[in-house]
């Protein structure tokens, strides 16, 4: 099966400035591989070098095993689909689907035949006659996913693909895009800043930091183990708390407060971060004591800001919850709930 994508080592830098740094990375075929991080973290970068629209300063390319690195992006076998759909607004849908197949000189009959195919398969086989100015922002989507998958290529890239639909049209379609990649049994690997996405498309994914891969593995892994604070702090909605501590002898002191962790007590003294899901957090009679200062009522949840001890805590309640801001309550720490992190290194401590 085809689709594999290696990179080995791989650096870009644009004049003194590098944007991406000692990338590693192994795509298998089929996978549904995302590159997610916060904007200018080097993710799209990534994406183009993959595509050869970029050329990487030092490191390899391997697609299939084969040395791609300094390989035109028309010898490839990869199609890509871009955050602005990249349409040809004289055509029509039926031309401009079918722009690849010409540009490789396949038969008119062929051509006709595989157009609709791909048309078909993204629902838009009604549509071939118009031209992109007379379709919505979630028809343009799909003659642009049809138009990259007609030459049915190996690797399929996607440049934040969804980023111009509106919420409700961004779930339905990202269901259909999975559906869409495992009917054609092709690997993609799809950029984004949308944490959402990438956790509900993803059979893995890469999260970028500052030019960096800090940390792979599947949503599931990465949501419930991240590797650094920096991935704590930017998965979640909300996030995780990230509270700047103190350890000795297993009692944990944060601001003003502490806590009695005994599972720590292996650490010695030293200086940590914790890490605290809001939906790990209970508000109940005994805790730590903190103040309310925001409440957001979302509908099926409350996010109750909390000043504890002169740090923020984030609290994630079910939306029956009332609660006043400026009220006194007690916050509740599940030791076995919590990640630690060197304070230095940011990295994790333990499992």
């Amino acid at each position: 099966m085809k689709g594999e994508v290696r990179l080995d080592g791989v650096g870009k830098s644009f004049g003194d400035v590098a944007v991406l740094k000692d990338v590693n990375l192994q795509i298998n075929p089929g996978e549904f591989f995302s590159l997610l991080g916060p904007s200018g973290s080097g993710k799209t970068t990534t994406l183009r070098i993959i595509a050869g629209l970029e050329t990487a300063t030092e490191g390899t390319v391997l697609l299939d095993g084969r040395d791609a690195t300094l390989l035109p992006p028309g010898d490839r076998d990869v199609a890509m689909v871009f955050q602005s759909y990249a349409l040809y607004p004289h055509m029509s849908v039926f031309d401009n689907i079918a722009f690849p197949l010409k540009m490789i000189r396949t038969p008119a009959g062929e051509i006709d035949a595989t157009v609709r195919e791909a048309a078909a398969r993204v629902r838009i086989g009604h549509l071939l006659a118009r031209r992109p100015g007379q379709l919505s922002g979630g028809q343009q989507q799909r003659c642009a996913l049809a138009r990259a998958i007609v030459r049915k290529p190996a690797l399929f890239l996607l440049d934040e693909p969804l980023s111009n639909l509106d919420a409700k049209l961004r779930v339905e379609t990202r269901v259909e895009l999975k559906r869409l990649q495992r009917s054609l049994g092709v690997t993609a690997v799809y950029v984004t800043h949308d944490q959402e996405e990438a956790m509900s498309l993803s059979d893995r994914m890469a999260i970028f930091m500052d030019g960096r891969i800090v940390q792979i593995g599947a949503p599931e892994e990465v949501f419930s183990r991240p590797a650094t604070v920096e991935v704590a702090a930017f998965l979640g909605n909300p996030p995780m708390n990230v509270l700047p501590a103190s350890v000795a002898e297993g009692r944990v002191t944060l601001g003003d407060a502490a806590i009695e962790f005994p599972t720590l007590r292996a650490l010695g003294s030293r200086e940590i971060v914790l890490g605290i899901r809001p939906s790990e957090v209970q508000l109940d009679e005994e805790g730590l004591p903190a103040t309310v200062t925001l409440c957001e009522v979302l509908g099926e949840e409350v996010i109750v800001d909390l000043d504890l001890g002169g740090q923020l805590l984030r609290v994630k309640c079910p939306g029956r919850t009332r609660i006043a801001e400026g009220e006194r309550v007690h916050a509740r720490i599940d030791p076995a709930k919590v990640h630690v992190f060197d304070r230095a290194t940011g990295g994790r401590i333990g499992t």
